[in-house]
């Protein structure tokens, strides 16, 4: 009895070590996956790293050896550049300055300053305490805190949604919608991130895989972030590009019969 109770033991103390105890929690629903990212471990295994050739979700997921693996920024798939920064351990990773196609668009090139300072997600390093923040690109960081890793996205959805500062959508004069990016105002698969502040200085990270199975416009994205009381929240490129990799789950929104996901620029990855 005493070694069935110790087998038993073992492996429930495995079990916690490699699922629960990674500080990630998982819920599926109606097409949703939900995931809840807590404890202060979670914050040193989060990272957002870049391809320099485009690869899929799944590639990126294996090649890192990670527990869970989501897309992240917007990319040129011409030239396989990005439109998002990225950084990764301190270091600029990706910046949309140098492609080419972004420059030399006038329409985009008129309206650089928006996208440049589109919402990003950020691991600060503030005097070694590591804590999260939803931002735009160009605003500062607290003092004494440094960026240790981000992705940008877009567009920001709590505490306000900011399609028009973002160059999500542009009105003329008489406030009607003559342009849409990333199919906002559309139902799409969609993935998001958000933060909510705890207690003591706490913070839960969610993401939300939004599928085809329940696709979503941005204001559906924004209310589901609101239901789940976040104080903070944005999107990261969507549509397509969303994709998820976790234990045996592999996501993609492309939809064809065996296809392996659309080739992307960056990524989300927890290490073990």
């Amino acid at each position: 009895m005493k070694k069935i109770l110790l087998i038993f033991l073992l492996m429930t103390i495995s079990s916690c070590i490699v699922f629960a105890c990674s500080g990630i929690e998982m819920d599926y629903s109606n097409g949703i996956y939900h995931f809840v990212l807590t404890g202060d471990k979670v914050k040193k295994k989060m990272m957002f790293v870049s391809s320099p050739s485009l690869i899929t979700n799944k590639e990126a997921h294996l090649k890192s050896n990670s527990i869970l693996t989501i897309n992240t920024g917007f990319f040129d798939p011409k030239n396989q550049k990005t439109i998002s920064y990225i950084v990764n351990d301190y270091q600029m990773a990706e910046d949309p300055i140098f492609n080419e196609n972004l420059m030399n668009n006038p329409v985009l090139r008129q309206n650089l300053k928006k996208i440049t300072n589109r919402t990003e997600f950020r691991v600060l390093d503030c005097d070694s305490k590591l804590k999260f923040e939803i931002a735009q690109h160009d605003s500062n960081v607290d003092f004494l805190c440094s960026v240790r890793t981000s992705a940008q996205g877009g567009p920001q959805l709590l505490p306000a949604l900011r399609l028009e500062e973002e160059f999500f959508i542009v009105k003329d004069a008489d406030g009607n919608i003559i342009r849409e990016s990333a199919s906002v105002l559309h139902k799409t698969p969609r993935t998001l991130i958000g933060i909510k502040n705890l207690e003591k200085g706490k913070q839960e990270v969610h993401i939300f895989i939004v599928t085809n199975e329940h696709p979503m416009d941005i204001y559906e994205a924004r209310d589901l972030c609101k239901s789940y009381e976040l104080d903070s929240a944005m999107a990261f490129d969507g549509g397509s590009s969303t994709s998820l990799n976790y234990k045996k789950i592999n996501v993609v929104s492309t939809q064809a019969s065996g296809d392996t996901g659309r080739a992307l620029k960056s990524f989300m990855i927890i290490k073990p």
